[in-house]
């Protein structure tokens, strides 16, 4: 799966960025709704960490405890396409975010960690200035 992720940028503390991750191609293998997918951030000398995680079916997420209730993971299997909505954004949500796609069950949500996911996008910068 060649994943693009996309909608990084320049934010100020407080506002609001919206990251899209598509399938380049519309082939069996490209196809996203196969996946359970997966947003990552990786900050400037630090891990790359969990952010947020939703089912092939939508109808499961997980969050990081760190965005929940300010983050919103979505998908939108017909367009081939994973959202991650990022409202009241703060200066140590600077970070390289990556979108993942893991193989899994329909209605299972995949892990936190990054071996999880079979197939990583190379990344969008979202920069918080305060």
């Amino acid at each position: 799966v060649q994943l693009q992720a996309s909608g990084g940028g320049l934010a100020q503390a407080g506002g609001s960025l919206r990251l899209s991750c598509a399938a380049s191609g519309r082939t069996l293998t490209n196809t996203l709704s196969n996946y359970g997918m997966g947003w990552f951030r990786q900050a400037p000398g630090k891990e790359r960490e969990f952010v947020a995680a939703i089912s092939r079916s939508s109808g499961r997420t997980t969050y990081a405890d760190s965005v929940k209730g300010r983050f919103t993971i979505s998908r939108t299997n017909a367009e081939n396409t994973v959202h991650l909505r990022m409202n009241s954004l703060n200066a140590e949500d600077t970070a390289v975010y990556y979108c993942a796609a893991a193989r899994s069950n329909w209605a299972i949500v995949p892990g936190e960690r990054p071996v999880e996911y079979a197939y990583w996008g190379q990344g969008t910068q979202v920069t918080v200035s305060s």
